[in-house]
């Protein structure tokens, strides 16, 4: 016998239970900036290798490990600026269009597609500020990357990872008395939960930490400080979350890079995390202690 397809019905079928839209970890993280360039010289120095372009916009896929970074230039209707901001976050889903469809139940807001000429049609919701959620489902032997981009000539695809650095999460910041109002869109849209008190990752433990469904990565809230003046239109996706097995040595990789560290406060410290130093404005990334099997170095 010949095995049918599932219809829409058996795909929205088994998307119900803890993990309602199938998540699977990350696929990418997208900065905008009208200085590709300079950034690109940042993401280097982190141990990302430029590996294509985008075959008809100003887009440049980063690579280290199995984490992709698109730093997107093209203008399409936003103003863009020379500080970048994390404009979106792609999340890998069993199924793209299913994942989508269930979101849009929840009561996410639908991202209208502008799909050029022999572009796939990545669907997406709203996230934080101006950002966007992307849902990815062609990420194993066949990826988006395949039909949207070329290879740049001579450079590895698959570079290796500094020190086994691969996702760990993203750090949004949100406005005050909004914590509840974040946890709520997490937990509803896309089934994460949120982590006791007591358990905590990296230097920084502030705000609330909320685990994905397919428990592979993290979002961390970050309110104001106490006292400071409301800044809900300051929510933003704020910086990238890298998790490393033996974080001393992947500062000291980095440090070979050139990267710069803020003081941490000593080894002790150093063995749970680190957080590089801002660049242009906005860019900085958090090291975070965690072993991860399978992560490639």
């Amino acid at each position: 016998m010949t095995q049918s397809q599932p219809s829409a019905i058996e795909r929205e079928a088994v998307s119900e239970g803890p993990n309602p839209l199938g998540l699977d970890g990350i696929e990418f993280i997208e900065y905008a900036t009208s200085k590709p360039q300079a950034l690109g010289q940042v993401l280097e120095r982190m141990g990302f290798r430029p590996i294509a372009r985008h075959r008809s916009r100003e887009v440049l896929l980063y690579r280290q490990g199995d984490i992709n970074v698109i730093v997107n230039a093209h203008s399409s209707g936003s103003e863009l600026t020379g500080q970048p901001v994390i404009s979106a976050i792609a999340l890998r889903v069993r199924d793209a269009a299913a994942a989508y469809h269930r979101a849009l139940e929840r009561g996410a807001w639908a991202v209208p597609a502008r799909v050029e000429v022999m572009e796939l049609n990545i669907p997406a919701i709203h996230g934080v500020g101006t950002s966007r959620i992307y849902f990815v489902d062609r990420y194993r032997e066949f990826s988006i990357y395949d039909v949207d981009f070329t290879p740049i000539p001579t450079v590895d695809q698959k570079p290796p990872a500094v020190a086994g650095l691969h996702f760990f999460g993203i750090v949004q910041y949100i406005g005050n008395d909004r914590t509840e109002d974040w946890t709520e869109f997490y937990a509803a849209l896309l089934g994460f939960t949120v982590l006791p008190d007591a358990q905590r990752f990296g230097i920084l433990p502030k705000g609330r930490i909320l685990q994905s469904p397919c428990d592979s990565f993290f979002v961390q809230l970050i309110e104001p400080e106490p006292g400071v003046l409301d800044v809900e239109d300051d929510e933003c996706l704020q910086r990238v979350g890298l998790g490393a097995a033996d974080v001393p040595a992947a500062i000291e990789a980095l440090r070979g890079r050139g990267v710069e560290f803020v003081s941490s406060g000593g080894p002790e410290r150093d063995a749970r995390g680190a957080l590089t130093r801002t660049v242009m404005g906005s860019v900085s990334f958090e090291l975070v202690h965690n072993v991860r099997a399978g992560a490639q170095g």
